[in-house]
């Protein structure tokens, strides 16, 4: 028995160290990837390795414009004489690969994991590649016609996403303690990263605020002292202020851009049937809901992330930019970072299906067939997103067909 767990823990440990120079490899790959879409032409009929990044190193270099705090990165980090653009593609690479690194400190978290294991660390992984769930019916693109938490041509939405992660992390350990107190050290971290989330991109702050008031709300109605929830509130005041200095960047007089209300209008940009492709977009989640719905009211965690999701689909069907980035789409941000969080609590859900399968030494068969169900969805997807994610590599648009 004592050689078996042995063996065991050695066995683990090679995978483990495998899953680590996997995600290094898919660090490397990134930067590649994000190198070759920095130096392409300032062409919009350019489809080759087809990203905004060229656009956003431009808009600072060229035209000295800040609405990012990833400007001021791309500025610091540009070398005019030689390969400009090779430090910028780096930083981003990283900020990739340790996206998979919160997403499995995350996923340790909502699973009740004390350690990182294989599948953990295979979870984050892989919940890293998760596309939608292609159907050429609902729509020919595999990216485009339908909605993803996973992108790899906006540098601020990815920059944006390991900020949220890092920002979740602290808060997940805050959310009960801080009913109790809330110290200044944990207080300003939790500030300072949704200060920085939101100065990267604003659009995490528009779904994940409204959640914080409701639950802020909640907590008030059940007798949590209101000096407490005002300071746990209060962590997201340095945030507004930066999104009030965003809003003055984006949407001021002399910009020409504004929002206006137009159900449907981003959903239908390139989705043959829309509504088909936001469930074809939703696939996993849904299908783990079916299965765990009684838990939705148990599972406070659980229940804030489909919340946060609504949200987001919401603002993403209803809202549209008025001038030149009406067809841009840009408020489907938020919805892609709440899918994402989506993704990642349902997938705990699955984890804890599949732990449940054996019962005092049984198969419980309708667990395991429920559980054999719901990840067949998910190996789909995931298969979706690697070849998606291949193809990219090779230079291909992401407006690709089949």
């Amino acid at each position: 028995m004592e050689q078996g767990a042995k063996r065991k823990s050695k066995t683990e440990k090679y995978c483990l160290g495998g899953l680590w120079v996997l995600t290094g490899i898919y660090g490397l790959l990134c930067m590649y990837l994000f190198y070759m879409q920095s130096v392409q032409p300032l062409d919009y009929n350019n489809r080759y390795f087809q990203s905004d990044l060229p656009y956003h190193i431009s808009m600072v270099i060229e035209d000295g414009w800040y609405y990012s705090f990833t400007a001021y990165l791309y500025r610091l980090l540009y070398f005019p004489k030689s390969a400009p653009t090779v430090l910028i593609a780096a930083v981003l690479a990283a900020v990739a690969a340790g996206t998979v690194l919160l997403t499995e400190k995350l996923l340790k978290k909502l699973t009740h994991s004390k350690e990182t294991t294989v599948f953990t660390a295979a979870g984050a992984l892989l919940l890293n590649f998760v596309m939608p769930f292609f159907w050429h019916y609902a729509g020919m693109y595999r990216y485009v016609s339908y909605q993803s938490g996973n992108i790899w041509h906006n540098s601020t939405y990815q920059c944006m996403k390991a900020a949220a992660l890092a920002f979740m992390l602290v808060y997940l350990d805050l959310e009960e303690t801080y009913k109790e107190k809330l110290s200044v050290n944990s207080w300003l971290a939790l500030a300072l990263l949704l200060f920085l989330t939101t100065g990267i991109k604003p659009s995490f702050l528009t779904v994940f605020a409204p959640v914080l008031a409701l639950r802020l709300l909640w907590d008030l109605c059940h007798k949590i002292p209101f000096k407490q929830v005002f300071l746990m509130g209060s962590t997201v005041l340095p945030a507004c202020l930066v999104m009030f200095w965003q809003s003055g960047v984006l949407f001021g007089e002399d910009t020409g851009h504004g929002i206006s209300f137009q159900p449907w209008y981003s959903f239908s940009l390139h989705a043959d049937r829309p509504k088909l492709a936001v469930l074809c977009s939703l696939a996993f989640p849904l299908v783990m809901l079916l299965f765990s719905f009684r838990e939705l009211r148990k599972d406070r965690g659980y229940l804030s992330a489909w919340i946060m999701a609504g949200i987001g689909f919401v603002e993403a069907l209803c809202l549209v930019e008025t001038g030149s980035r009406a067809r841009d789409g840009n408020f489907l941000w938020g919805y892609s970072i709440a899918l994402f969080w989506l993704y990642l609590s349902s997938f705990a859900k699955w984890t804890k299906l599949a732990g449940q399968i054996r019962e005092k030494g049984k198969i419980m068969y309708g667990r395991a067939g429920i559980c054999l169900v719901t990840g067949g969805v998910l190996a789909y997807q995931i298969f979706c997103g690697l070849l998606f994610f291949g193809r990219l590599l090779a230079g291909e648009t992401y407006f690709m067909v089949q």
